[in-house]
Parts: C-alpha cells; structure tokens; sequence
C-alpha cells in the first residue's frame, strides 16, 4: 500500500481508499448509518481511554510519547476510517459538511466574541 500524506491526500483518495476495503470484504451489508455511528462512537471512547484522569498537561505529555503515540494514532485512525465510511453509506460530502458547519460556526463564534474564550455561544 503506499504511503499516505495529510499534505498529498485528498478526503476523495481516502473516501475511495476505505470504501474499497469495506466491498473487498463484503462489509457493506453491516454498515448501516446506525451501525457506523455506533462504531464511531466507541471508536471515539478508545481514543479518549488514553487520556481519561489526565491533567491537561499530563494530556499533552501522553501524546508525545512515542510509544503510546502510535496506540493513540491507531485509535485515531478508527475514528477516522468510520466517519469515512459514513460519509461513503449516506452519500455525504465531507468537506461540503465542513464548510457548511465552519459557516455556521463562525456566525455563532464571532472573532469579537469568542477569540481567547471557550464558552458556549450562548453564553458569549
């Protein structure tokens, strides 16, 4: 397989990629939107088991080390791979949806508002 780039690779390629080895392996049948979303989830929970009863800084520091660097990006990886597959089953756009959201965002998020804040919108 060769090797993939966040600075070369295009959400198309990826989207391609994983819906390849989903049919290559007659998965398509199991990945309903719920099923995905389920996976997605969990998926999710694994990620954040490596941080869980972390201090911020604590966060940062398990996520440079290079050993739980590589279970951390596997993790990340799952994720991502599901949100994919989600997108290729209910024939979302992902940088369509991610525009949309970020537009969105940024009205509720003003700069004058929000910039060095971390509340909610509602209660800028």
């Amino acid at each position: 397989m060769a090797s993939l780039h966040d600075s070369t690779t295009t959400i198309s390629d990826l989207k391609t990629r994983v819906l390849a080895f989903v049919r290559e392996r007659d998965w398509e049948q199991f990945h309903t939107p719920k099923n995905l979303s389920m996976a997605l989830a969990a998926e999710t929970g694994e990620l954040m088991e490596h941080f869980l009863w972390a201090t911020p800084d604590q966060s940062r520091a398990i996520a440079d080390d290079p050993v739980k660097r590589a279970k951390i990006a596997d993790e990340l990886a799952d994720v991502v791979i599901y949100a994919i597959e989600f997108a290729n089953i209910t024939g979302l756009d992902i940088a369509a949806a991610i525009e949309a959201k970020m537009a969105a965002n940024a009205l509720k998020y003003p700069v004058e508002k929000a910039r060095g804040r971390s509340e909610k919108y509602t209660d800028l």
